[in-house]
C-alpha cells in the first residue's frame, strides 16, 4: 500500500501480520500468486519502461523493456517449478529431510538504474518464497517504481494474497531508512543502490543482501574472435546506455590483435579519443573529490558526455573509448564509469594483459564481473584464476552475461552479489533460494567408523593423526 508520509512502526506491524498470514499458505496457492504477479508484471513492460525512461531520463526505454523481461519471464521460468514450502529435498541414504519455511518480512531496496525491473525481481522472488516485501524506491524514481509495485500488489490480492504482502512509500528519509532496516521485526534487507546504502544495510544488525560495484575488465587475448568480441561489446555496454552494474569497463587488448579490434569497434559506432578529450571526459563523469562517477552523467549518451566535456561527436557515435597507460585515481576513466565510456589499455603479452586487468580489478570491482574473450583454454583458466570475481564471463557481452538467464544458465538476476570482495555474503545470482530458511530433519544414522574406533586413542598423546587416521579405516 502507498504512504504520504512514513510511520516505520505502522508498515512493519502490516508486514508481520502478511508475514503469518503468507506462512500458512500451501505451494499450490503460493505459485497462483506468483504467477498472476508474472504476468501483470510482464503485461506492462512496455508501459513500465516508457515511464522509467521519462522519469530518470536514464538509458533508453527498449533497452528498459527487455530489462523487464528478464525481471518477469526469465526470472519466473526460472522459479516457477521450485519447491519453497514444506518438504523440498528428501536424502533416505543420509536420514536428512529438508523443510522450507520463509524468513519474514523483507525490506527491498531500489535502485534508479533499474527501477521498475528490480521492483518486479524482488516481489517475484519474495512471493515465491511467502515473505512479505517492503519497496524502498530511489526518491528519483519513486512514481515509476511503486507504479510497478501497484499492479503488483493489486494482481496478488487477485489471487487472495494476503493483505499487505507488498507495501510501498512515496519517500524515505535516510533516519526512517535506518530505522527500518534495523527494525526487529524485519527479517532480511535486499540491498541493491550506492555503497553508502549497502554498508548501512550490512551495518543494521538485520541480515542482508548487498551488491558492490563492477569496475569489469574485459580481457581481448590474441585467440579471439575480434570481430565477434566487438560486437558483443557494444551490444553489452550500450545497453540502456551502460547503466547494468555488470557492464565492461576497460578493454585489455594483446598488441597483436589490437588494431584488428579497434577498426571493429569503430566500425561499430565507437569513437576513440585523443589525449585532450580523455582528459575532458575524465573531468566530467568522475568526481576526484568523493572517488566516484558524478551522478548526473549515468546513463547519457555518448554524443550528450562528449557535449558536456567541451567537444562534439557525430550523433550516431554509439561508445566513447579513452586509450589509457595507468590504473587509479590519476586516471579517472580508469574507474567504474556506468555509461557508454569504455578504458582502453594495450598488452605486449599474455601476463602484462593480466597484471593490467588485476589493477582494474582491484581498482574497485573486486568480487564482482570480469570477462575474456579467447579460445585459448589454458589463457581462459589462467585468467580466471587471477580475476577476483563472482562471475567470470567467456565470449559473451558481460551485461547480459552478469544477470544471466540469456546467453548462460546463471540464474537470472538483478540483485549480483560480490563476496568478500565486495563485502558481500555471497557470489551469487540472488535468487527465491536465497530467501528461505530450511530446517533439517536428522534421523538417526550411525557413524559406524566412528563408533568401531578404540575411543582411548584420542586421549593417548603418543597416538598422532596418521595412527587415527589408519585405525578410524581400519574395518572399511
Amino acid at each position: 500500500m502507498g504512504d504520504t508520509g512514513i510511520d516505520v512502526e505502522a508498515i512493519m506491524q502490516n508486514a508481520m501480520e502478511a508475514a503469518a498470514v503468507f506462512a500458512q499458505l500451501d505451494q499450490a496457492h503460493t505459485d497462483r500468486i506468483v504467477r498472476a504477479v508474472y504476468r501483470a508484471a510482464l503485461d506492462n513492460r512496455v508501459r513500465l519502461a516508457r515511464l522509467a525512461h521519462e522519469e530518470t531520463g536514464l538509458g533508453n526505454w527498449r533497452d528498459k523493456v527487455i530489462k523487464n523481461v528478464v525481471a518477469t519471464q526469465l526470472v519466473y521460468e526460472d522459479i516457477k517449478n521450485l519447491k519453497t514450502v514444506g518438504v523440498i529435498g528428501e536424502d533416505e541414504e543420509r536420514g536428512i529431510t529438508e523443510i522450507a519455511s520463509p524468513l519474514g518480512p523483507i525490506f527491498a531496496i531500489i535502485p534508479m538504474t533499474n527501477p521498475t525491473s528490480t521492483v518486479f525481481f524482488k516481489i517475484l522472488i519474495a512471493l515465491k518464497t511467502r515473505n512479505p516485501l517492503i519497496i524502498r524506491p530511489h526518491r528519483r524514481s519513486a512514481r515509476c517504481s511503486n507504479e510497478a509495485a501497484r499492479l503488483c500488489y493489486e494482481a496478488a490480492l487477485g489471487e487472495d494474497a494476503p493483505e499487505h504482502c507488498i507495501q510501498w512509500v512515496e519517500h524515505m528519509s535516510r533516519d526512517e531508512t535506518q530505522r527500518m532496516m534495523a527494525h526487529p521485526g524485519l527479517a532480511l534487507v535486499l540491498a541493491t543502490g550506492g555503497g553508502a546504502l549497502v554498508k548501512a544495510a550490512y551495518s543494521s544488525g538485520t541480515p542482508a543482501f548487498g551488491v558492490g560495484a563492477g569496475n569489469v575488465p574485459v580481457f581481448i587475448e590474441r585467440s579471439a574472435d575480434i570481430p565477434f568480441a566487438a560486437e558483443q561489446i557494444l551490444l553489452s555496454k550500450t545497453f540502456d546506455n551502460g547503466t547494468v552494474c555488470a557492464s565492461e569497463q576497460a578493454l585489455v587488448v594483446e598488441q597483436a590483435v589490437s588494431d584488428q579490434l579497434c577498426r571493429e569497434l569503430t566500425r561499430r559506432g565507437a569513437l576513440f579519443l585523443d589525449p585532450e578529450q580523455t582528459r575532458q571526459l575524465g573531468e566530467v563523469v568522475f568526481d576526484r573529490d568523493q572517488g566516484v562517477m558524478k551522478g548526473e552523467i549515468v546513463g547519457q549518451p555518448a554524443p550528450v558526455l562528449a557535449r558536456l566535456a567541451g567537444f562534439e561527436v557525430p550523433e550516431d557515435t554509439r561508445l566513447l573509448v579513452a586509450p589509457l597507460d595507468g590504473v587509479g585515481p590519476g586516471y579517472p576513466l580508469s574507474a567504474e564509469i556506468l555509461a557508454p565510456v569504455l578504458a582502453y589499455y594495450t598488452a605486449p603479452d599474455l601476463e602484462a594483459a593480466l597484471n593490467l586487468c588485476i589493477d582494474l580489478n582491484y581498482y574497485g570491482g573486486t568480487g564482482h564481473t570480469a570477462s575474456i574473450f579467447s579460445n585459448n583454454a589454458t589463457a581462459i583458466n589462467l585468467f580466471a584464476t587471477h580475476m577476483n570475481a563472482g562471475r567470470l564471463v567467456v565470449n559473451m557481452p558481460s551485461s547480459q552475461g552478469g544477470v544471466g538467464g540469456i546467453c548462460n544458465r546463471l540464474h537470472p538476476s538483478l540483485t549480483l552479489g560480490c563476496g568478500s570482495g565486495g563485502k558481500n555474503i555471497t557470489t551469487d545470482n540472488i535468487t527465491a533460494r536465497h530467501l528461505l530458511n530450511i530446517q533439517r530433519i536428522t534421523h538417526r544414522r550411525l557413524n559406524e567408523r566412528f563408533a568401531a574406533m578404540d575411543q582411548a586413542a584420542y586421549f593417548d598423546e603418543s597416538v598422532d593423526a596418521t595412527a587415527l587416521g589408519k585405525r578410524y579405516n581400519k574395518n572399511f
